[in-house]
C-alpha cells in the first residue's frame, strides 16, 4: 500500500524529529564530557546513534511504500545543561515530545485505515514506553544521590557499562 501524503509528511517530520533528538543526546553528550563523567557521556552518545536508527526505521518503511524522505529543519536545544539532573530532565522532556508524536502519527494512520503501518508504529510506542521509563527511573536514582559525589561516580561507572556506550 502507498502511503499516502498526510502520512508521508507525518512520517517526514517524525523523521526530523528522531534526527533532531539525536542531536539533542548529543549535545548532552558533550556536556556531560564537560562535567567530567565519561560513562554518563558515552550512555547519552549511544542514545544519539539510537535516534538516528529511529530515523532510519521511518526512512526505511516510506522508501518501502514509494515515499521519498524529506528531512526538515532541525533545531537543537540552544543551551548547555550544566548538572546531570538537568540532563537527564531535558532527555525525559524530549522522549515525551517524541512519545506524544508518535501517537498523533498512529491516530492518522487508524483514521487513514492505513494498517501497514500498525507494525512499525506499534514498535515505536513500546520502545517510547521503554525509553521514558529508562530515563525516569535514572532521574529518581539522580535525585537519591543528590550531592553524593561517591554515587554520581557510580552512576556514571553503571551508565558507562551500556553496550555502545564507549564507541
Amino acid at each position: 500500500m502507498e502511503l499516502n501524503k498526510e502520512l508521508t509528511d507525518a512520517f517526514n517530520t517524525q523523521v526530523t524529529l528522531e534526527l533532531t533528538a539525536a542531536i539533542v543526546y548529543r549535545q548532552l553528550s558533550i556536556d556531560m564530557q564537560s562535567l567530567n563523567l565519561p560513562g554518563i557521556a558515552g550512555w547519552f552518545k549511544a542514545q544519539s546513534a539510537e535516534e538516528e536508527e529511529h530515523a532510519d526505521k521511518f526512512i526505511s518503511h516510506m522508501l518501502d511504500r514509494d515515499a521519498t524522505p524529506l528531512l526538515g529543519e532541525i533545531h537543537a536545544q540552544p543551551k548547555h545543561v550544566t548538572t546531570v539532573l538537568e540532563a537527564f530532565e531535558a532527555a525525559l522532556a524530549h522522549e515525551q515530545k517524541v512519545s506524544e508524536a508518535i501517537r498523533d502519527i498512529y491516530r492518522l494512520a487508524q483514521s487513514n485505515g492505513d494498517i501497514d503501518a500498525y507494525p512499525l508504529l506499534n514498535w515505536f510506542v513500546d520502545e517510547q514506553l521503554e525509553e521514558e521509563a529508562t530515563v525516569t527511573e535514572i532521574i529518581g536514582r539522580i535525585k537519591l544521590i543528590g550531592d553524593d559525589g561517591h554515587g554520581l561516580l557510580r552512576l556514571d561507572e553503571e551508565l558507562g557499562a551500556r553496550a555502545g556506550a564507549d564507541d
